[in-house]
């Protein structure tokens, strides 16, 4: 709490700043009839951001696609504080996504952030999560709930990103073609067609991507489809589906480097990645249904339901024990209803539900020879996991300004293994069932039509995945000595408008985290997990948006954050005081857009990131860098109006930075740096009628 006192101090005094800098009243109130009303459903009980008692972001559309290349989220979010992304660059191994430091300890993929896509989970019943489906060129909008969010969502939500694709209604022209290229073989081809036809609405959109990439042995070859499909039965009801489709034939692993190795090429591969052809191939499909009806019983109800395969294979860049795959079967259903009351004449609001899901992964995994040959299987085993969580959540309105919510939430999630293989007879199956309650409490006060204050209290839960759950002394089934993670969080806030249109965000978050998850790598290379005592993360978050004019738009997002260990020993080291590895103190990104007429605009980022460490033990340091990125389009109607032309450019790294795109985290034999590529280009042309 030593950093987080004085923040809350200025927290405390900013209402008092907020109320000087305010209009008088009658004008006031003018300012904020006409403030826009952004409206946020992640937290699930819908309500205006002005009234919800948390700390959440939402990405626009236009953050999202305009002038992007749309293929990784960390374009859309880096506007967002409290959340850092890695690994931008290796598709292999995907992007890394820390939201107040939970995720960052995952070597690859996903871990501790709940993701969602239309209200369907990507999150895995075990923690696990990936977003090489997610498809940016139909996305509408990105909410982020910056701090942990297990009472919403259940198990590894220490943060949620809930994803919102088109539906083709918000289409005005159709179909719209879009192709891109730029450095280093870039090259992507997407087409979108969507409308509505009486009752029915729908969005179909496909994207290639071909990318040789920056470094040796990059490359990626990428398909993907996202369709939605609905039926409005009448003014209440209505029923969609949802199909997504991902072919993933190439996507190539180039491996970390030592400090040596990025001196003397930063381009090239890890000399096992190349000579393995290190990298992974996967095939995913999913279907997703969901019933809505405004009006039932009283109440909103929605009824989901969705089933998922995935095939998939990944050679690691190391030698061994090294080549997995899986064949997974994911399906689930969620049912919840909201309603409206009045308790002693007051209005309450709650939200009731429960939530299933199950994991069923055919795994194994091959020894092969450092020339690439498999010499032997070393291990076949059928992984399920199952989670059943069921929630309450209310609000209260106490006075027209102050609300109070609270919500309540328990989770069963169970874990087992059959091992097949019982190498030397030794049959190492085995199940672990963990139950967790969850619980929060949180008040809104709107102090003034245009600014509120916040404060909430919440618990959060983190199982290990069944990745993180392996044995280091190369046995099977469940590592008796690793443990679910617990965290406690408090957060206190502001948001509001001030008199010259200038917005703000302001958040001050403690969290506590008891037997924090770790990796560490042994000499083969393999990644493994321990429960490092306890750790505590501080800081504070501001979100400014200012449009001085029509024409210019400032936003700046900055991040002042202390994530360490309160008390780990390990080998007989004690780290206790020392920084959580892969975490910046510091991270502030700012971007001014320019709009000339009709669509001509211009943007110029900035970010900083703060240095960290690579390591536990605080000895392996990580620069800190700026990163600057230019992008600019215009559009032109052509014939009699109805086709559209568009033409942007993109330059990132404009001052060609020497940087990591990823840095792995207590990695062996020093290979803990994936370089970052120098000046990029690209452009593209979007043609819609």
């Amino acid at each position: 709490m030593r950093y987080l006192t004085s923040r809350l101090l200025l927290l405390g005094c900013l209402p008092a700043a907020s109320a000087a800098f305010a209009q008088p009243a009658d004008t006031a109130n003018d300012e904020a009839a006409t403030l826009t009303t952004i409206t946020i459903s992640a937290p699930r009980l819908a309500r205006e951001l002005y009234d919800t008692p948390a700390a959440v972001s939402a990405v626009s559309r236009e953050e999202i696609q305009r002038a992007q290349q749309r293929v990784r989220l960390d374009e859309a979010l880096s506007s967002v504080p409290g959340v850092f992304l890695q690994n931008r660059d290796n598709f292999a191994q995907g992007q890394r996504i820390a939201s107040r430091g939970f995720g960052a300890r995952a070597p690859f993929g996903i871990r501790g952030i709940h993701i969602r896509v239309d209200g369907i989970p990507y999150t895995l019943p075990d923690g696990q999560a990936q977003i090489d489906a997610v498809d940016l060129d139909s996305a509408e909008r990105i909410e982020v709930i910056r701090g942990p969010a297990s009472v919403l969502y259940g198990n590894a939500a220490g943060g949620v990103l809930d994803v919102t694709t088109g539906d083709g209604s918000e289409m005005r022209r159709s179909p719209v073609l879009r192709l891109q290229g730029g450095s280093h073989d870039y090259r992507k081809l997407a087409l979108r067609q969507g409308g509505e036809s009486g009752s029915w609405v729908h969005s179909v959109s496909l994207s290639a991507l071909d990318f040789e990439g920056y470094r040796e042995q990059s490359a990626v070859e990428k398909r993907l489809l996202n369709a939605r499909l609905g039926y409005r039965f009448d003014e209440t009801r209505s029923l969609s589906a949802l199909v997504n489709v991902l072919d993933l034939p190439t996507a190539e692993d180039p491996g970390g480097l030592t400090a040596e190795e990025v001196a003397a090429d930063r381009r090239q591969a890890a000399p096992a990645a190349a000579a393995l052809d290190a990298g992974q191939r996967v095939e995913q499909q999913l279907l997703g249904l969901h019933y809505a009806d405004l009006d039932a019983a009283g109440g909103e109800l929605n009824a989901r339901a969705f089933v998922s395969r995935r095939d998939f294979e990944q050679q690691l860049p190391f030698p061994g024990n090294s080549l997995v795959d899986y064949r997974r079967r994911y399906y689930g259903a969620s049912l919840d209803m909201t309603r409206s009351e009045e308790l002693a004449g007051r209005p309450l609001r709650y939200v009731a539900g429960v939530e299933v899901g199950r994991q069923e992964d055919d795994r194994g995994r091959r020894a092969v020879t450092p020339q690439g040959a498999v010499s032997a299987e070393t291990a076949d085993e059928q992984q399920n996991a199952t989670a059943a969580g069921v929630f309450l959540l209310s609000e209260l309105g106490i006075t027209d300004a102050l609300e109070v919510s609270a919500g309540i939430r328990h989770d069963q999630v169970r874990l087992s293994i059959d091992d097949r293989f019982q190498a030397g007879g030794l049959d190492a199956s085995g199940s672990r069932t963990f139950r967790e309650w969850t619980g929060s409490l949180g008040a809104s006060y709107r102090y003034h039509e245009a600014h509120q204050v916040y404060a909430n209290l919440g618990t959060a839960f983190e199982t290990p995945t069944f990745t993180e759950f392996a044995r280091p002394d190369g046995g099977g089934g469940f590592n008796p000595e690793v443990a679910p993670q617990q965290a406690l969080s408090r957060e206190l806030g502001l948001r509001g408008r001030l008199a010259n249109g200038l917005r703000y965000d302001l958040a001050a978050f403690s969290v506590r985290v008891d037997d924090e998850l770790v990796p560490f790598e042994a000499g083969d290379g393999r990644t493994f997990y321990e429960n490092a005592g306890r750790t505590s993360r501080e800081g504070i978050e501001l979100e400014l948006d200012w449009s001085p004019t029509l024409a210019w738009r400032l936003t700046s997002a900055l991040t002042l954050a202390d994530y360490r260990f309160t008390r780990f020993a390990d080998d007989g080291r004690d780290f206790a005081d020392n920084r959580l590895p892969g975490l910046p103190r510091r991270q502030w990104h700012n971007q001014l857009t320019w709009y000339g007429s009709g669509e001509r605009f211009a943007s110029l980022e900035g970010r900083y990131t703060g240095g960290f460490y690579a390591d536990n033990a605080n000895t392996v340091p990580v620069d800190s860098h700026w990163l600057v990125s230019l992008r600019a389009g215009d559009a032109w109607r052509l014939g009699d109006g109805t086709t559209r032309l568009g033409a942007h450019l993109g330059v990132r790294n404009l001052l060609d930075e020497a940087h990591f795109a990823n840095v792995r985290i207590n990695a062996s034999g020093g290979r803990y740096f994936e370089p970052a590529p120098g000046r990029t280009l690209y452009a593209g042309l979007e043609l819609s009628f």
